[in-house]
């Protein structure tokens, strides 16, 4: 009875040793076709995969989005890894760190042995492609062969510039060499000029005498006077000051003993003229947005600004010789209310000689709008339109002419003997009255109405006259 349990217990641990090995080679088995028990790669469980199909999840999170270069010029290029067939592929890494694994020892994993494993994935691309790519950028960045480049002074409409094809010149064999060391360890941008890939040429002697002609026309240029028109601001800048440069037979600039560049004093005088036609607007033509809604032209008048041109000539080229840093507010011979091409400002006074109708505006509000009778016409006295100014008041005064004399209680002079007055003699303003029965020239106003414009208008305020 002992002897048969003994047996039957040997037999019993014998069959579970038997499963128990059977379930080893099982796993033996079962691990030779794929990673062993524990295996983890690049962050990825791999345990019973194929080469291939880890090599698919690992291409997952592997992939690089090519290079960006940047020129001295801020110009970037962009090399895509599809551009030069880039490929990435870890199966002879996975397949080396699979036949270093001995399946009959998966138990060791178990048992605590395994860890992470870090491969690299092999990278190929197409290299003739690469340097192809490299040379469009080359090509693209003017290209010029080291004797061709030059140094010049010339001309635009900024002035003169100094074109140097000698400094900051791409290095292309330090350039290949960056890009294929930045390409190949995956970075993502590369700055060409940080990079060192630019280079200085040698110059020659004349290339020096121009270099050293550039800096007086540069020092030359650096103008600092700005000109103050009302709100509006005029800059003698390069554009402006290189065309009163003498220059030789040539267009050189002409130097003097000293080795001074020269300024022709006509030229400048020709640029207060151009500047003075351009900001005088005494008698110009005006665009004028009238009460009644249209956009009428005023020409003619007294009212506006007139450049003093002479004491400008004069201020203009001792300044600029003196290299003077300031704002200047031109000398005027006549000054408007307001200075620059809109100078009629916001407080005016308006007469509508079609609809004779006067309108007096006080900072942009109107203040006083009221019929008038102006010049007779078919007497060929018409009031002469213009933009004028108010430049004198007074009361109780008589007008006079060869033909009569009519006493006024306020007279508003706006252009010679033209004024605005009041007029006792009439009762009614406005209409056709003008045509038939209109006054010598002047604006003819009811009393309470130029009574208020009397006392509220100023001397200098403008006065746009039009049909």
């Amino acid at each position: 009875m002992k002897r048969n349990m003994i047996k039957g217990m040997l037999i019993g641990v014998f069959i579970i040793l038997v499963s128990i090995m059977a379930m080893y080679l099982g796993l033996v088995y079962y691990y030779k076709e794929g990673f062993s028990y524990g295996t983890w790669i690049n962050g990825v469980y791999c345990t019973g995969k194929s080469i291939n199909e880890v090599n698919d999840e690992l291409l997952k999170d592997c992939h690089y989005e090519g290079l960006t270069v940047t020129d001295r010029n801020g110009k970037s290029y962009t090399i895509l890894p599809e551009d030069v067939c880039l490929t990435f592929d870890f199966k002879d890494a996975l397949s080396g760190y699979r036949q270093s694994q001995n399946e009959y020892l998966w138990i060791d994993n178990l048992l605590g042995g395994a860890g992470e494993k870090q491969i690299e994935p092999s990278v190929t691309y197409d290299r003739e492609l690469f340097l192809q790519v490299i040379e469009d950028i080359f090509a693209g960045h003017g290209r010029k062969r080291e004797e061709d480049r030059v140094i010049q002074i010339q001309k635009g409409e900024e002035g003169y510039f100094l074109l140097n094809e000698r400094v900051h010149v791409l290095d292309e064999e330090k350039a290949k060499a960056a890009l294929l060391e930045a390409f190949e360890g995956f970075r993502t941008e590369l700055d060409l000029e940080a990079a060192g890939c630019y280079k200085d040429l040698p110059v020659t002697y004349e290339m020096q005498e121009q270099l050293r002609l550039w800096e007086k026309l540069k020092d030359y240029q650096e103008c600092r006077i700005i000109y103050q028109f009302g709100e509006e601001q005029v800059p003698i800048d390069g554009s402006i000051v290189s065309n009163w440069l003498i220059l030789d037979e040539n267009g050189s600039p002409v130097l003097d003993e000293q080795g001074n560049l020269c300024t022709d004093e006509k030229k400048v005088d020709q640029f207060v003229d151009a500047l003075a036609d351009e900001y005088d607007t005494v008698g110009k033509a005006r665009n004028f947005h009238a009460t009644r809604g249209d956009i009428v032209t005023v020409e003619g008048g007294i009212y506006g600004n007139e450049i003093d041109r002479k004491a400008e000539k004069e201020y203009l080229f001792a300044a600029f010789l003196e290299k003077r840093n300031e704002i200047h507010v031109p000398f005027y011979k006549q000054m408007a209310r307001k200075q620059g091409k809109d100078d009629i400002g916001d407080t005016y006074i308006e007469v509508d000689m079609t609809n004779q109708m006067m309108y007096y505006y006080k900072d942009g509000e109107l203040t006083i709008e009221t019929p008038v009778v102006t010049g007779n016409t078919s007497l060929r006295r018409g009031t002469p339109t213009g933009t004028n100014y108010v430049y004198n008041k007074q009361k109780n005064r008589v007008l006079r002419g060869a033909d009569y004399a009519s006493p006024v209680k306020f007279w508003i002079p706006v252009k010679g003997a033209i004024g605005i007055h009041d007029a006792s003699w009439r009762g009614k303003y406005g209409g056709e009255i003008y045509k038939t029965n209109g006054s010598h020239g002047c604006i003819n106003t009811p009393l309470e109405e130029v009574t208020k414009l009397y006392d509220m208008v100023e001397i200098g305020t403008p006065c746009v006259m039009f049909y």
